[in-house]
Order: structure tokens, then C-alpha cells, then sequence
């Protein structure tokens, strides 16, 4: 039952529960405790500086289910985000875990290039499944306590008006008598469109004394049953099959749609576009712009008086500052403020995600003030942005960084760093060589043969693109099964890449910063770092302390580094695994652990299942074309709408890299 639900009749009792066959060990237990009285304590940011393989998502929960505090997740990309959110599903089963990133399988945001005049509509493929769990994240925010929301920098991006939001919920309740045009109209303005036919989310029907009403947000429906107005029974179904879920004395009905006005707050919002409008003529008059003054008038007049009649219109957010009351300059309602004040937020690979965070304001106004100069949008356009980064600081109350390698920010920011350094697999850091350029090439290929005498495998890191093709290609013709990874290989290529390795179709894998974070490699014993010593950001302290990392899942873990001097950047690295080392290695003997290699099963992310209404069949993209003649029209849409469909099912699983890869394809295709 969906936990919307179940939370009205208090089954739950708000409180958040780690559900797990295994207790805290190690340095976990100290992590746990330190960082959760921290934040008893009111310590604004504190670190969570955690090796890769000690268990730094379990420790998360453990002190989300300490302080039981609600708290935001930030990661930043999509799949990691989501990797996130599925941990965190099985850690808290019975609690409210939340999803919340851009909901656009394909996006084209509206731009204009004066260089070319060339205006580049809005285009997007919204995904429904994930509209539906931002839409289920907010309510859950203004229903309970026990809320986690894993989220991407979407969340710096502006939203609805939370309190209109809440203002416009609806609740029924048994006994109450309800006027059916009344609820109707109510309805209508919380952007449910009446739909006596088909029923589908964000629609509502009604047929005599009979409501069935599907929330945007959860995937059953609401029946309400009248007898002369008067609600007689409220019943949760399948809007599928038909089957009742359960009945409720009373449900609360949120908003379909995240930008939603009151009716008497939309007139007065519409008063002050219109007089912006009017302004923004009279400038562009003024400048000789009638071209764009006609533009503008003509654009914004559409929209105003889709306003006026629907409640709503295309690019809704351009208006957002007016809706929402909101002076100019003033920051955008986001994500955040739909927290409570005591809210907690987790930053996963903080290093990675606060420069993102920082860097999404500026690349966003400069699209937006071409669409302004140029009579596309108005000028409060540009106050529906992204958050500054200090009004991003500002907003949220409690921050733990997680990383194992913190940046320079966060370490100085922070009033307590608490390291994480013991895995509860006894595993190793692993050990570290330098050896010279000289003869390189020769020592590692004998160094990889004795890998794959062990069924292992082996990483290289470059610092070109060249050198990892003329690498791979020396190799392969030495006779060994290679294969490089960068930033011109496509999207799934990369996983499948990864996967052959992993699987031993491959023994070596050359890439270059594509090795660093997000790579669960345990089948990988070796790592060799070319040109160790040259000085430049993929050989930062940093980054050689991420890269080795990549060994740290496999009990035979070592890392050659190929260099003629030892920089800064590579003793700090080098001490530092020789500092986690040295603590592992004293816990193991303490508590008579043996490291074992992690065992990891392999998910082949190529085949899926696909319903059809005849059979199930497994494919990949490749057979799917190869059923095709692409050079015959019809046989070319066939294709491209067999792959929409695919690329679709792949999003609503939450498998981006392989929706993006097919969206690749039909991009290609179409041209």
C-alpha cells in the first residue's frame, strides 16, 4: 500500500527504522555517533570523510535514523543519484524515500542564437514515472516527518509556491457534504483535468454519485461515494484491475501540478505581467526594437490569456516571480522549501557536487538574457533561476559533506571532520609502487599477463586521449584483450566496456578521468597511473587518492605509478594510503579479520524484457535495427517508434545511461 496512504491511518509512527541484516562495525559506529551528536549539538556543517568500501551510505542511515530529522540527499548525476535512492529504499523500507531530479527523459531548453537568429523552441520528453515521484516527494514533505528526498541539483531550480501548494490541497472526509461543481471547480484549478473516459494520472471523472479522482503523485486512485451529497465512503483501487486497496475515513488531495495559483492570486499576478509587458514594449520602442517589441507583445498576450481561461500555460515558470509574489532579483521557491527548518543534508562526493551546485546560476542566465534581448521573454524571466550558491547555504540549516577525498572548501567550513577509514571487510588500501618511465610499456605488459594468470584485471590511466588509443592499440597487437574508455565514447559503450571487463571479455581497460568516481570494479587488481608526476588536475592529490581507491575492492590491490619524481600532489597521495593502510591493517590483526575480494553479481544492462501482445522477448538495440530497413520511410518510423518505446521503459526503470543512448540513436536516426 502506498505510504501516502498508510501514514492517515498512523500504521507508521514517524519515526525512521534502518531495516538491514548487518549492525554498525568498525569505524562506522564512531561515525555514527560523532556526526549525530553534532548535529544534536546545532554544528552547521560537519564531514563524513569516508575511504570507498567502508560503508559510508550505511552510516548515513544510521544517523538519519538517530536524529530522525528529515533530510535531503544530494548527489550529482542522475545515476548515482539513483543507485542512492534504491539503497536507501532497503535501508527504510517502511518510512517515505523519496526520488527527485529533472523529469525530462530529452530536453531542449528554449534558446536563441542572434549570431544565426535562429530560435530554438522548448523541447522536451517528460518521463511520467519520475514527474510522479517529485510530485509524491513534496506531499510527502507536508504530510511527515520520516522523509528522505535523494535528489540532483534539480532541487536549486525553481518550483511552485510551497504554501500555495499546501493552500490548495483538498480533503475529503466521510459525513462531509460536498457541492459536486464546487469540488469540481476546485479540482480544475488544482490542474486536474476532468476526463470521464480514460484514466490516467492528473485526471478526475465523475459519473452520477460516483468520483474517482487519480492523483498525480501515487499510482492507485481515490473512489468517493455520495448519497445526496453527503460522502458515504472513501476506498483507495487499482485503477487498472479495479481492486480496492482499502478504505479511509478522510484523504488529503494535493495539487496535480507543482506551479499552482489561487484563483484570486492569479487575477493580481496577471495585473503585473501585463504591466511589465506594457513597460517592456514601451523600452523596446524606445530602442528602435519593434521587431522585438511586436514579438514580445505577441508571445506574452498568448500566454496571458491561456492564464485567463486554463490556469495555465507553457513556460508557466518564466512567469513565476509574478505568480508568486515575489519582488525582482528575489530567489525562486525550490525544493528546499518545502523542508521543514530542521532539516539535514547528506552531499554524496561532495567534492564533485558543491562545484556543481556553484556553477549552475551563470551558464542558465546567459540563455535566458539572449531570449530577453531579443523579445522572446520577458525581463522577470530571469528570475526564474537556479539558487545562488550562498542562498543554496543559506536555506538548508545542518549540512554533512560525504566524501573520501573532501575538498579545501569543505574542510575549512566545517566544524567536525570525522574519518571513516576501517572497512567492515578487513580490505586493504591498496599497496603503491612508483616506478620509472624507462621500459614502462615492457614492465606493465608483464605486470597485466600475471593479472590474468590470476583471472584479474587491470585499469590505465593517461592523460590523453591519444595515448589511450595508441595504447589500446600496442596492446592488442602484444595479443591482449583491451579496450579504451573516453570522453568520445558513447554514453552505453562505456558501460558495456565496464561490464566485458568485469565479465573477463576484456583483461584491460585504458581511460583517463573516466576511472575516478562511480566505478564499482572488484574484479580490478591493478591500476597503473602514466605520467604520474605531471602537474595538472588528473593528477591532483585528489584525484590519484580516487583513482587508487578503484583497487580497494579486490584483496590483491596494487598501484604502480610510472614517474621520474615524486610531486606533492603524489606524496600526498601516496601517505595518505599508506596512513589508511597502516589502520586497517592493525584492526584486522585486533579482530582477526582476512580480507576477502568484494564478490559482486554483474547486471548485463544490454538485454531488458519488452511486453508486447504477444510475447516477451529479450534484446538489444542492435537486433531491434537489425529488424529494420531504414533506407524504406515507413520501415525508418517503425524503428524510431519501436526505440521511443524502449527508451521510454529503460527512463521509467530509472536506467538514464541506456534511455540516453537509445534517445542517441533517434536523434541520429530522425537526422
Amino acid at each position: 500500500m502506498d505510504s501516502q496512504t498508510d501514514i492517515r491511518n498512523n500504521k507508521y509512527l514517524n519515526k525512521f527504522k534502518v531495516v538491514s541484516d548487518f549492525a554498525p562495525a568498525g569505524d562506522q559506529i564512531n561515525a555514527i555517533n560523532q556526526l549525530a551528536e553534532g548535529i544534536e549539538k546545532g554544528l552547521k556543517i560537519q564531514v563524513l570523510k569516508g575511504v570507498t568500501g567502508s560503508g559510508k551510505t550505511f552510516t548515513m542511515a544510521k544517523i538519519i535514523e538517530k536524529i530522525n530529522k528529515p533530510v535531503l540527499v544530494l548527489s550529482h548525476n542522475k545515476t548515482l543519484a539513483a543507485q542512492l535512492y534504491r539503497e536507501f529504499k532497503d535501508f527504510f523500507p517502511e518510512n517515505a524515500v523519496e526520488y527527485f531530479v529533472s523529469y525530462y527523459d530529452y530536453y531542449q531548453p528554449e534558446a536563441y542564437v542572434p549570431s544565426k537568429d535562429l530560435y530554438i523552441e522548448k523541447d522536451a520528453s517528460i518521463n511520467d514515472e519520475i514527474e510522479r515521484l517529485r510530485l509524491s516527494a513534496t506531499s510527502s514533505l507536508l504530510e511527515r516527518n520520516d522523509v528522505i528526498i535523494v535528489s540532483t541539483v534539480s532541487c536549486i531550480y525553481g518550483l511552485g509556491d510551497p504554501k500555495s501548494y499546501k493552500d490548495m490541497r483538498y480533503r475529503f472526509r466521510e459525513e462531509d457534504k460536498i457541492d459536486t461543481l464546487d469540488m469540481a471547480k476546485s479540482l480544475v484549478q488544482m490542474q486536474y483535468e476532468r476526463n470521464d473516459l480514460t484514466p490516467v494520472r492528473g485526471c478526475f471523472r465523475i459519473r452520477g454519485e460516483i468520483i474517482d479522482i487519480f492523483p498525480s503523485y501515487i499510482k492507485n486512485a481515490y473512489r468517493i461515494e455520495l448519497d445526496w451529497e453527503k460522502i458515504v465512503k472513501i476506498s483507495e483501487f487499482n485503477p487498472i484491475s479495479g481492486e480496492i486497496i482499502g478504505d479511509y475515513e478522510y484523504i488529503t488531495l494535493y495539487p496535480a501540478k507543482h506551479f499552482v495559483v489561487p484563483e484570486e492570486k492569479l487575477k493580481s499576478s496577471l495585473i503585473k505581467i501585463k504591466d511589465e509587458l506594457a513597460l517592456r514594449i514601451e523600452e523596446l520602442n524606445k530602442e528602435g526594437k519593434i521587431l522585438e517589441a511586436q514579438r514580445i507583445k505577441t508571445r506574452t498576450e498568448y500566454d496571458i490569456e491561456m492564464l485567463e481561461e486554463m490556469g495555465y500555460c507553457n513556460g508557466i515558470e518564466n512567469y513565476s516571480r509574478h505568480i508568486s509574489g515575489r519582488g525582482e532579483g528575489e530567489r525562486p521557491f525550490v525544493l528546499l522549501d518545502y523542508f521543514p527548518e530542521n532539516a539535514i543534508a547528506f552531499i554524496d562526493e561532495s567534492h564533485v557536487t558543491l562545484s556543481q551546485v556553484r556553477g549552475m546560476y551563470e551558464g542558465d542566465r546567459s540563455r535566458k538574457l539572449n531570449l530577453v534581448n531579443h523579445g522572446f521573454r520577458l525581463p522577470s524571466a530571469l528570475d526564474n533561476r537556479p539558487l545562488f550558491y550562498n542562498e543554496f547555504n543559506s536555506i538548508i540549516n545542518t549540512f554533512v559533506f560525504v566524501s573520501a577525498t573532501p575538498g579545501k572548501e569543505e574542510k575549512e567550513r566545517s566544524k567536525k571532520i570525522v574519518e571513516q577509514i576501517i572497512r567492515p571487510t578487513g580490505l586493504v588500501d591498496p599497496e603503491v609502487i612508483i616506478k620509472p618511465t624507462k621500459g614502462q610499456i615492457e614492465d606493465l605488459f608483464g605486470e597485466i599477463n600475471m593479472r590474468i594468470q590470476n583471472n584479474e584485471r587491470t585499469l590505465i590511466t593517461t592523460l590523453t586521449k591519444k595515448m589511450a588509443e595508441d595504447l589500446t592499440e600496442y596492446f592488442s597487437e602484444a595479443g591482449l584483450k583491451v579496450r579504451y574508455l573516453h570522453s568520445e565514447v558513447e554514453t552505453i559503450e562505456r558501460v558495456e566496456i565496464l561490464k566485458d571487463l568485469r565479465l573477463g571479455i576484456s583483461d584491460v581497460v585504458v581511460g583517463i578521468n573516466l576511472l575516478r568516481e562511480g566505478l564499482d570494479l572488484p574484479e580490478v587488481s591493478l591500476i597503473a597511473i602514466m605520467d604520474a608526476d605531471k602537474i595538472g588536475f588528473l593528477r591532483s592529490a585528489t584525484s590519484l587518492i580516487q583513482t587508487i581507491g578503484r583497487a580497494a575492492r579486490n584483496v590483491n590491490g596494487k598501484v604502480i605509478m610510472y614517474a621520474d619524481k615524486i610531486t606533492d600532489a603524489m606524496k600526498e597521495a601516496i601517505d595518505e594510503t599508506e596512513r589508511r593502510r597502516e589502520i586497517q591493517k592493525k584492526y584486522n590483526k585486533e579482530h582477526g579479520i582476512t580480507p576477502v575480494t568484494i564478490r559482486k553479481s554483474i547486471q548485463d544492462i544490454l538485454v531488458r524484457k519488452i511486453e508486447d501482445k504477444k510475447k516477451a522477448t529479450e534484446f538489444d538495440v542492435e537486433l531491434i535495427k537489425s529488424r529494420y530497413n531504414i533506407i524504406n520511410k515507413n520501415e525508418k518510423k517503425k524503428l524510431i517508434k519501436e526505440l521511443e518505446a524502449v527508451m521510454l521503459e529503460h527512463a521509467k526503470n530509472l536506467n538514464f545511461e541506456e534511455a540516453a543512448f537509445i534517445r542517441d540513436e533517434i536523434i541520429q536516426l530522425k537526422e
